[in-house]
């Protein structure tokens, strides 16, 4: 056993607590962690692994939340940065239990708000977006789910990507190499050829319209 005789707050971080046993620095703790021990108190070994523990549990926890507050996260996403953090596996595993639990992490609304951002800043066709999402470890039916929610009209937005690409395509005067750059690049996009069709199209009316 070993007894505690000194907490003192951190001077760098006010929410630690620096821990001494039998006088000597041991260990530190949060401060809602440190406010269940007392200057007198014994531990034992198997106390002190306990404390320690679910120290590095906290901090992991820690570490998560500042990740997920740069931007949503997949939970894959998660847990590959915080095995690349060296966080133990059974943290993690607890760590995303709890971030789940809350509301901070949801594979739905992270594949919701990743068709929304892209729509918004880098649109892209389903193709791409489910690629996209499975390479961040959405699983399948999620995807399918959040594609279908999705008030996204792709042949719509296909259009208008296409509109901001014409520019580029100004000095090309065949037709049919034309719309083969046109349609390599929304394919690129992850359109599909329906929509590259009919984004194509709707092309041909504008300039018939436009020339009469």
């Amino acid at each position: 056993m070993k007894q505690i005789t000194r907490l003192v707050i951190q001077q760098t971080n006010k929410d630690r607590v620096n821990v001494y046993l039998d006088g000597e620095f041991a260990f530190g703790l949060t401060l809602d962690e440190a406010v269940r021990l007392k200057v007198g108190q014994l531990l034992s070994d198997d106390d002190i692994a306990a404390l320690q523990e679910e120290d590095l549990y906290r901090k992991a926890y820690q570490r998560a939340l500042d990740y997920l507050a740069r931007r949503p996260r997949s939970q894959k996403e998660l847990e590959r940065y915080l095995s690349k953090k060296e966080v133990a596996d059974t943290h993690i595993e607890r760590v995303c239990q709890r971030l789940v639990e809350v509301g901070f992490l949801d594979d739905l609304s992270f594949a919701r708000y990743w068709i929304e951002n892209r729509e918004a800043f880098r649109p892209r066709g389903a193709q791409a977006l489910r690629y996209e999402l499975r390479q961040k470890g959405v699983d399948e039916t999620i995807i399918a789910q959040a594609l279908t929610s999705s008030e996204i009209d792709e042949t719509d937005s296909a259009y208008q990507v296409a509109l901001k690409y014409l520019p580029r395509l100004q000095k090309i005067q065949d037709p049919w190499q034309f719309q083969q750059k046109l349609a390599a690049y929304l394919s690129r996009r992850g359109y599909n050829w329906d929509t590259i069709r009919c984004v194509s199209d709707r092309l041909k009316e504008d300039a018939r319209n436009d020339s009469s």
